[in-house]
């Protein structure tokens, strides 16, 4: 029986996401499985990959053949380096100890890697959101100082007709006494100051 390492389709319309799985060639897409390696889930970013890597080393071993986005997935995770140090251990190249001492070095390397793009990535999106609280300052210092002039304004008028109404309210209380209204006495002494 011929098998592959596919994916198998899951999850709703316009959010797939992924089982990577051994199946013989001949069955469906997401039909029949004989083993299911992980998953694969493209929607995030980077894309999260869970994958049984001792049984996907094994499959591959005895000749399971991944299709080319698996082969991309096994490639990433170090499936198909394994197989090929594997290789090398059972031609007495070299020992398994060299060999997994290979793998590690080249699964440190791709850690830093990744570790690089994922801080400048965060680093992204924290200056990013650092220059949107910065905009949001401004606009909120902008419409505060509206406001503050707006009660200012409005304070002003209120003063000035709270002060009109106490004027009318002397001239009128004057009138009613039979006095003169109070703004003549205070316009005589700029006069004899003039004098």
């Amino acid at each position: 029986m011929a098998t592959k390492i596919r994916l198998a389709r899951h999850g709703h319309k316009d959010y797939a996401f992924y089982h990577i799985v051994v199946a013989d060639s001949r069955s469906p897409r997401d039909g029949k499985i004989i083993e299911r390696l992980g998953s694969f889930n493209p929607n995030t970013n980077p894309a999260a990959v869970i994958l049984n890597f001792e049984r996907a080393l094994y499959w591959v071993g005895v000749g399971a053949q991944p299709t080319d986005t698996v082969r991309t997935i096994l490639s990433n995770e170090g499936v198909l380096l394994m197989k090929h140090l594997n290789g090398g251990v059972a031609k007495g190249a070299f020992s398994a100890e060299e060999a997994q001492k290979r793998f590690d070095a080249w699964k440190a390397e791709k850690d830093a890697k990744n570790g690089k793009i994922s801080a400048a990535e965060a680093d992204k999106k924290r200056a990013a959101a650092k220059a949107l609280l910065a905009q949001e300052v401004e606009t909120n210092k902008a419409k505060a100082a509206a406001v503050a002039e707006k009660r200012a304004a409005a304070a002003a008028e209120l003063a000035a007709a709270a002060q009109e109404a106490a004027k009318e309210a002397a001239a009128a209380e004057a009138e009613a006494n039979g006095e003169a209204p109070a703004e003549e006495p205070a316009e005589e002494p700029a006069a004899e100051a003039e004098a």
